[in-house]
């Protein structure tokens, strides 16, 4: 096949916000930064809908939405029942589970199955279901995964004591034994480091020369230095989920609440406290109160601005499969604080300070660190914007993620 050639790509993926979660961030640029390379690219999607960029074309079959925060956990309509996979994804949330990647893995088959001939290769963005795989039977299929599952529900399982709750985490999670069967049949599989690859070989039992590491891109348009934006002194943000153990925020609390006796700061937080309350408390009971501050859900324009006040981003995860918060605020010149959880120090590089995870008293210190010395956080800042510009933009990342579907399809004997 003519190395050269557009190809006709349908890029899937079970759930695709743009502003929250990876996934969905990397479907939206991914497929803008493929058409951008002159390829052309469907994508299937499950909820919510998704901004796409000019070129992208979107399909979102029907599906009951029971995850949607305006209406949690709807009763669906009999009419809506009459569907047997509404049925089972009605069943398996009813019962604690976790049934949209399944699910969705048969609305996308279905969905396909009269539509094949359209594309050269199928891109699957950790779906990882019994549909998809059905899917893989037909033609060139390429996954990928950005870390593997398990590490979310080990740590979930240690976060919480009561042994019900652990069972209720457990049935959560069930999803993940099907996404390890089918991992296993695909001949190409994406991942965005080292580290995940690592992880990913090891957890799901995966052969290390089916695994292709392609880091995810930032997006440089949006996320980028704003020199008419005054930074803040000692205004400190994170990027992140109250409700994940993963990502360290209980950690970053503690460390700050060292600050309130040295000195004025305020913490953004770009979420919410959490649908359980643990944060909130965890506020209170530490006096600050007066020094948190939660955004909820905002826009990507408002999360760039957000950066362009910051005089410091942390990223206080436990673990990332790749990190695009530290990415995100090094593409905005913004001095970065990491963990060494996972892949960060492949991202973060020696363009920030990185500390241990789950180390409270070393954030304070890398925190306190910058504060004093603000010369070297403007130094890191810069550092960090160049290391953006060299090793992480998603020009890139599709120019590497073609080829790997080259290879695909050439592996599947179809040209």
């Amino acid at each position: 096949m003519p190395a050269a050639r557009p190809l006709k790509i349908c890029l899937i993926s079970y759930r695709t916000n743009p502003h929250s979660g990876g996934q969905g961030v990397y479907v939206k640029n991914l497929s803008g930064a493929l058409v951008e390379l002159g390829h052309r690219v469907d994508v299937l999607s499950g909820p919510p809908k998704i901004d796409l960029d000019t070129g992208v074309t979107l399909h979102q079959p029907p599906c009951l939405d029971l995850y949607n925060p305006d209406d949690l956990f709807r009763i669906p309509s009999l009419r809506e029942l009459a569907n047997p996979i509404n049925v089972l994804e009605w069943i398996g949330v009813s019962t604690m589970g976790f049934p949209e990647p399944f699910t969705f893995g048969l609305r996308a088959c279905l969905f396909l199955r009269n539509r094949l001939r359209q594309y050269d290769v199928v891109h699957d963005n950790q779906s990882l279901s019994y549909g998809i795989w059905a899917i893989s039977r037909q033609i060139p299929t390429v996954a990928t995964i950005h870390h593997p599952i398990t590490v979310d529900r080990n740590l979930s399982l240690r976060s919480v004591k009561p042994f019900l709750e652990k069972i209720k985490l457990l049935r959560w999670f069930s999803f993940l034994r099907m996404q390890k069967i089918v991992s296993r049949t695909f001949s190409h599989i994406i991942t965005v480091s080292e580290s995940a690859k690592k992880d990913i070989q090891k957890d799901y039992a995966i052969s290390k020369k089916i695994l292709r590491v392609i880091p995810n891109g930032i997006d440089t348009k949006l996320f980028r230095p704003q020199p008419a934006v005054k930074r803040e002194k000692a205004r400190l943000m994170v990027t992140n989920s109250a409700d994940i153990p993963l990502k360290g925020l209980y950690y970053l609390l503690q460390a700050v609440a060292g600050l309130k006796v040295k000195r004025r700061f305020k913490l953004v937080v770009i979420g919410s406290p959490g649908k359980n309350g643990a944060i909130e408390k965890l506020i209170h009971r530490l006096g600050l109160a007066d020094h948190v501050r939660f955004t909820g859900r905002i826009s990507g324009e408002a999360l760039a601005l957000q950066y362009a006040r910051a005089s410091l981003a942390v990223v206080p995860s436990i673990y990332e499969g790749f990190g695009i918060p530290a990415g995100e605020a090094m593409a905005c010149g913004v001095p970065v604080i990491s963990t060494t959880g996972g892949a960060l120090p492949e991202v973060v590089g020696d363009a920030g300070v990185l500390v241990p995870p789950a180390d409270p008293a070393a954030l304070l210190q890398a925190i306190e660190g910058l504060l004093d010395h603000p010369a070297r956080a403007l130094a890191l800042g810069r550092k960090g914007y160049e290391r953006v510009q060299h090793h992480f933009t998603w020009q890139n990342a599709a120019q590497k993620t073609a080829a790997v579907y080259r290879e695909a399809i050439h592996d599947y004997g179809r040209f």
